[in-house]
């Protein structure tokens, strides 16, 4: 399965340092530092794009209020469909937070 390639001991080391993160401000610093810009601002817009899935909303709209491509768009659905419910999970634990993600 590709999850298990995935599971290298720097990969593990990276979710030990992601679990050990106290609070909002430690995890921003930490992912400020470990990820270009560009990347967290890439994996925001993948999260809100999830949320707005999950939520019913259309591709058009999605585009519109997160400046995805129709590419991710379609990724983070195949994701939320058929993925490990990463999204799902994390969804349900952050609750409805909708004008955080753009409405």
């Amino acid at each position: 399965m590709s999850s298990d390639r995935l599971r290298t001991p720097e990969v593990e080391a990276l979710l030990r340092a992601l679990l050990a993160l106290e609070d909002a401000d430690e995890a921003y610093a930490f992912l400020q530092d470990v990820c270009t810009i560009r990347e967290l601002q890439e994996l925001a817009q993948r999260l809100a794009v999830a949320r707005m899935l999950a939520a019913g909303e259309h591709y058009t709209r999605i585009q519109e209020v997160t400046g995805a491509s129709t590419t991710t768009i379609s990724r983070v659905s195949r994701s939320l469909n058929y993925g490990a419910d990463g999204y799902t999970r994390i969804i349900g634990r952050i609750g409805d937070t909708s004008a955080e993600a753009g409405e």
